[in-house]
């Protein structure tokens, strides 16, 4: 990537970051929470598509009990104070 092309990438991603906060300032309290659980629920869908790749599968049972077994295992790492809170 040319220095000319890093530049212009990192244009648009400042747009991007500008967009984005001038959205959310804009929104109101309701707007802003109604985004966290869109952002939440898109985020439950990616993880459980990721499960079922991994899997090599198309049943969305197989692929949420992948879910369940990543979110198990990221339970027992909080519980056993692997990650520190800060």
């Amino acid at each position: 990537m040319t220095d000319f092309q890093k530049s212009e990438l990192k244009q648009m991603q400042d747009a991007i970051y500008r967009e984005k906060i001038l959205r959310a300032r804009s929104m109101t309290k309701e707007e802003r929470l109604q985004e966290v659980f869109d952002q939440s629920e898109l985020q439950i869908q990616m993880m459980l598509a990721g499960a079922m790749h991994k899997l090599g599968t198309t049943c969305e049972a197989e692929g949420w009990k992948e879910v369940e077994r990543w979110i198990e295992k990221l339970d027992y790492l909080r519980d056993s104070k692997f990650y520190k809170p800060f």
